[in-house]
């Protein structure tokens, strides 16, 4: 008689609405329809090379699907930075009996998953970005969530800014890749949206807003990614996490200050930052999660390896992790140009 297969399961690098619905769907249809275990990875990378696991059944993934965050927990940690690769990584895998991983993160974590799989574990991977900048799918999940959040900020923003004839500056995340500024920034009718893709001229936004102020709109809200270059002579503080990776966070108020300067309009910023992570997921990403964890224990269980699972329209695919880490996907010219008919 065959015995039933192992499957590890693992969230690393930021967290982001979802996750816990991908945990769901991977250890639901794992046990309940193949008859597997499942073998959760606690914090990531560093509890596969430090050996820190849980057995998860179909009860102990019940009521999990609007939570936040993740049951497993994650960290930046990485085995081919902090460790030795698959060495690192062994003895964990060895131990549990595990015949293969779901990895569920963003690029950084989908190379070193592609990696391992390159030195002979089997792998799923399932994206996970808030920033929807990752290859070979339509769409991530988290990201309609980290949108709403946005949006609702951004209206709330534009009554004050109205209420009291300022000109608001509001930072999203993204790091190289200005997804949720431009479509917040559609949502939230912003005047301006800078992202990093695109080169800006600020004295250009300064002249919108000028604009603005002569056809009597004494408000105007503009929405920029945090990976944005700062303006010309802007000094910006380096900061690194605990595992060594920047931190960014901050060029808003350099914007502002360019912005207030050129204007001579009051100025005023608001990070959202981690509140955009925070919190239950919307409905679309609780379902697109959870036909993510599917397809991903299926393909596992299948002994399917180097793949991730996509959205390709409607469908849910398998792509090679190489097309996936092979770039960023930053936002099309032709998005943009949708967004930048209504600056002003």
């Amino acid at each position: 008689m065959a015995t039933s297969k192992v499957i590890g399961v693992l969230t690393a690098g930021g967290d982001c609405p979802g996750l816990n619905a991908v945990i769901r769907g991977v250890v639901t249809r794992a046990t309940e329809v193949h008859d597997a275990e499942v073998v959760g990875i606690m914090n990531g990378w560093e509890g596969l090379m430090g050996g820190h696991t849980r057995s998860l059944d179909r009860d102990d993934v019940r009521g999990i699907l609007g939570r936040g965050g993740t049951i497993l927990g994650t960290s930046r940690m990485d085995p081919y930075v902090h460790g030795s690769g698959y060495e690192s990584c062994e003895r964990t895998v060895q131990r549990n009996g595990i015949d293969a991983l779901v990895v569920i993160g963003g690029d950084g974590t989908l190379r070193s998953a592609l990696r391992l799989a390159e030195e002979g574990l089997p792998v799923v991977g399932v994206p996970k970005t808030i920033d929807n900048d990752i290859n070979g799918t339509d769409v991530t999940f988290g990201f309609d969530t980290a949108v709403q959040i946005a949006s609702d900020a951004i209206d709330r923003l534009a009554s004050t800014a109205e209420a009291h004839n300022r000109v608001i500056v509001c930072e999203v995340m993204g790091r190289t890749k200005g997804w949720i500024a431009v479509y917040a920034g559609i949502a939230g009718g912003a005047d301006a949206i800078l992202i990093p893709e695109r080169d800006y001229d600020l004295d250009e936004v300064a002249e919108i807003v000028r604009a603005r102020h002569r056809r009597g709109k004494s408000y105007s809200i503009v929405v920029v990614a945090e990976g944005v270059t700062p303006p010309e002579g802007a000094v910006m503080e380096e900061k690194t996490d605990a595992f060594g990776f920047a931190r960014l966070g901050g060029v808003g108020y350099a914007i502002a200050a360019g912005l207030e300067e050129r204007t001579s309009f009051e100025t005023r910023v608001s990070v959202l930052g981690h509140i955009q992570r925070g919190g239950t997921p919307t409905a679309f990403d609780r379902v697109l999660a959870s036909r993510l964890g599917v397809a991903a224990a299926d393909y596992a269980v299948a002994g399917e390896t180097g793949v991730m699972v996509a959205v390709r329209g409607t469908q849910i695919v398998p792509v090679s992790m190489e097309e996936a880490c092979a770039e960023v996907r930053g936002v099309d010219d032709a998005l943009f140009d949708t967004a930048a008919s209504f600056f002003g």
